[in-house]
């Protein structure tokens, strides 16, 4: 049995082509697609986040929403960029659309993927210490917002408050209990996997990774989950990781999927660049008639040693058109491959 939810971007542009043309309609519609999922009986309603772009970026409106709209379906990011968050206040936010949600939010945090702007944080008012990365920064900022969500007092009360306090040194509120243990960290190395495990965060892993050993993404996504699951044994914790792959699959069971996605071309992984002088490894996509795609998912390395599928949605064409892109997956797909 896998956890199968959808992942999307959130895209929107203003072409006529477009069924999401304005940033209201992205909004809007990401709600009403994690509605009709739940409906269908999916695990998860993902999101990215990005800034500068026409596509989803503040996170934890959306999450309240969907929250308040659903009742048992996972809600979740993949990824935040930690570079551009202030830890404390993202705890309260996050803190209050958990409360919302009635404890269903799944985190994914991360360094980041290159953005639309240069350094973009910079504008949010963050930059490194001096001698340090974008990279540290962003790990510094997940550690302090991992400690603040223990819910630990750290805060020297004021004598004189307008409203009683408790005793002791204050917490962030409102503290949602749990919530420390639904973290997720969004890895594109076997290290960073590595430092996920001994952090106490869940992994997920996206359909890129850096390119470490030259082989398939599958297989190279594979080594990285059993390296974190070795990782996070040695560490000791006491609860069981959760590790989710992403991946574009579309099953081809109507003329308007064949039109859409019925190219015939082969699919394969690419390589290439993403930063200059770190190769990336791109994963292939899934598309074919369900017992093609039940064949191919087979092989998938990374799928098997996952517990958790998000599959990538594209959310310009409309919330009708990706109900059905997830129905496909969980009728004629998953129940052959034991996900269901």
């Amino acid at each position: 049995m896998k956890k199968i939810g959808f992942l999307s971007f959130g895209h929107w542009s203003p072409s006529p082509q477009s069924g999401t043309q304005t940033a209201g309609d992205a909004l809007l519609q990401s709600i009403d697609l994690a509605v009709a999922a739940e409906e269908l009986g999916a695990d998860g309603a993902y999101f990215r986040v990005h800034h500068f772009a026409r596509q989803l970026a503040s996170p934890f409106p959306l999450l309240a929403a969907v929250g308040a709209r659903t009742k048992t379906i996972e809600i979740g990011t993949a990824v935040i960029d930690m570079r551009y968050e202030n830890p404390l206040y993202m705890a309260e936010d996050a803190g209050a659309a958990d409360l919302i949600a009635g404890g269903r939010l799944q985190l994914g945090i991360s360094r980041g993927s290159p953005e639309q702007v240069i350094d973009g944080w910079r504008y949010f008012g963050f930059q490194p210490e001096e001698g340090k990365t974008d990279a540290d920064m962003a790990r510094n900022h997940a550690e302090v917002f991992l400690e603040v969500l223990k819910g630990k007092g750290f805060a020297q009360p004021n004598p004189r408050p307008m409203f009683p306090n408790p005793p002791g040194l204050l917490r962030l509120e409102p503290h949602s209990e749990g919530l420390r243990e639904r973290i997720w960290w969004g890895a594109a190395s076997d290290a960073t996997a590595i430092w996920a495990a001994q952090m106490g965060m869940n992994l997920q892993s996206s359909t890129l990774k850096f390119d470490e050993s030259g082989e398939p993404l599958s297989i190279q996504q594979a080594k990285q989950i059993r390296a974190y699951r070795q990782a996070w044994k040695e560490a000791g914790h006491a609860h069981e990781p959760r590790v989710s792959v992403s991946r574009s699959i579309f099953a081809l069971v109507n003329d308007q999927d064949r039109a859409y996605f019925g190219s015939g071309r082969p699919e394969e992984d690419q390589f290439g660049y993403i930063e200059p002088e770190k190769r990336a490894v791109f994963g292939r996509g899934y598309t074919g008639e369900p017992d093609k795609l039940i064949a191919a998912l087979e092989k998938d390395e990374a799928i098997a040693e996952a517990d958790t599928l998000l599959l990538t949605v594209p959310n310009q064409l409309g919330v009708a058109y990706n109900a059905h892109v997830i129905e496909s997956i969980l009728k004629y797909v998953a129940p052959a491959l034991g996900w269901r």
